[in-house]
């Protein structure tokens, strides 16, 4: 069986791709450089080009994986909406039309589409959704285009992964933020409220339940998470003692579009999968501190 992931460079892509790669060959398409490997094909484009070799690996794969996109809630260019409609709108429409109705296709949304939830609520797919904020919106967007394809009798799974962590995590996010803080000898800056809570899901996974979902060939939407809330600030916790150095915070103003708390219904997911991702803090933290020392 044949896999495609887009957004194959990405940090849950390039967990996937190497995921998929033990299980069959890949393909891995993104406009940034994708390492070689074994069973991996690598295709440099952007899918908007209309790269013909992008529309001939869509057109025959046995699954699809469309994980790329403009990630970033707190994204401060001021031509970020712009980025956000062509990389998830648009790129979105793109694979749609390219990936054959009965091919199994994945599609990534966000968690953010749910607009957060109360202290211990876990969110449900069948919750009303109450997206904040330009990333959410677009996200919500996308979900709309594949709820079409469905209703078309097109296949397709739409996944709400939960805030993921591990190695390779960009730069901008909380984890690598603080690891960077302790380096440089400054408090970890948490933003908002540090008694937020977020589902914690490990990118290890999150790239296991994409897979297993790709091969089961789901339909509908999916919550991908732990069903576990935990605090900012215990997670900064977790950094420093890892590190070895005491805890030293500096709370800084939220992002209008983040929410106070985050927990996912996984309810479905063990249904389909007969399992649920199971986030170990510690080894998470470890692995990511690691692959930061080592990147430097």
């Amino acid at each position: 069986m044949v896999a495609v992931v887009t957004g194959a460079a990405g940090f849950i892509g390039r967990v996937l791709v190497e995921g998929l790669a033990r299980r069959g060959p890949v393909v891995a398409i993104d406009r940034h450089p994708v390492p070689p490997a074994p069973g991996v094909t690598v295709i440099t484009a952007d899918l908007l080009d209309q790269d013909p070799d992008v529309a001939a690996a869509l057109a025959a794969a046995d699954v699809v994986h469309h994980l790329a996109g403009c990630p970033d809630v707190r994204d401060a260019r001021v031509d970020a909406e712009r980025h956000r409609y062509r990389d998830n709108v648009l790129a979105t429409a793109t694979v749609l039309a390219l990936v054959p109705a009965d091919t199994r296709l994945v599609v990534a949304s966000s968690s953010s589409v749910y607009g957060g939830t109360e202290p211990g609520r876990p969110s449900a797919e069948t919750d009303r959704l109450r997206p904040r904020g330009g990333y959410a919106r677009s996200k919500l967007l996308v979900e709309r285009l594949c709820r079409a394809r469905q209703r078309a009798g097109g296949q397709v799974c739409v996944v709400r992964p939960f805030t993921v962590a591990g190695e390779g995590q960009r730069p901008g996010m909380a984890v690598s933020r603080w690891i960077a803080a302790v380096r440089d000898g400054r408090p970890l800056p948490l933003y908002g409220n540090p008694r937020r809570t977020r589902d914690i899901t490990d990118v290890r996974d999150a790239a296991r339940a994409l897979a297993d979902l790709g091969d089961s060939g789901t339909a509908g939407t999916v919550n991908i998470g732990t069903g576990v809330g935990r605090t900012i600030e215990s997670l900064a916790a977790a950094v420093c003692a890892h590190l070895g150095v005491p805890l030293r915070t500096v709370v800084e103003p939220g992002h209008s579009a983040e929410v106070e708390h985050t927990l996912a219904d996984t309810r479905r997911l063990r249904e389909l999968l007969g399992w649920v991702p199971h986030t170990d803090v510690d080894d998470l933290v470890a692995r990511q501190v690691e692959a930061a020392l080592v990147s430097t």
